[in-house]
């Protein structure tokens, strides 16, 4: 078996990025690493599955299409109602919302961290069976209302 250990990210403005992923997304600080230049996050699963490192400014990815990660998948819970915790988390912590997505298989908000890295919070349907029914695959991206 192989599973996804950790990403890690050059951010501008370190405690701006750890503020984003704590208080946003409900990742913990495990702490501060590199004589402070770097910091080390949880969802409780490993250690760490992000590593922030700070370098100041340098160019931010291009929106639109490039080479090289599109975006990060979180989840969050294991049905809607934790979806929506997510949701009303993300509002009162001011972060803007760039899209919500119903993909079957999966329910899906879109945001950008502070340096425009695109990321996904989501919870999958407990109702699809993606190891058997491959159906989800073709199913049109449908829109997403959580309110």
């Amino acid at each position: 078996m192989i599973e996804l250990g950790h990403v890690a990210l050059y951010v501008k403005d370190l405690d701006n990025s750890v503020r984003f992923y704590t208080e946003g997304l409900g990742l913990e600080l495990q702490g501060n690493i590199f004589a402070g230049k770097a910091a080390v996050l949880t969802g409780g699963h490993t250690h760490h599955e992000l590593l922030l490192i700070e370098v100041g400014d340098a160019p931010v990815p291009i929106p639109g299409r490039r080479i090289g990660m599109y975006h990060m998948g979180w989840k969050v819970g294991n049905d809607l109602d934790a979806l929506k915790q997510i949701y009303q988390r993300i509002n009162e912590a001011g972060i803007v919302i760039n899209g919500l997505a119903d993909h079957t298989i999966s329910q899906s908000i879109y945001l950008q961290d502070p340096d425009g890295n695109e990321v996904e919070v989501y919870v999958d349907d407990p109702v699809v069976d993606w190891r058997k029914d491959k159906q989800w695959m073709s199913e049109p991206v449908k829109p997403l209302d959580l309110g």
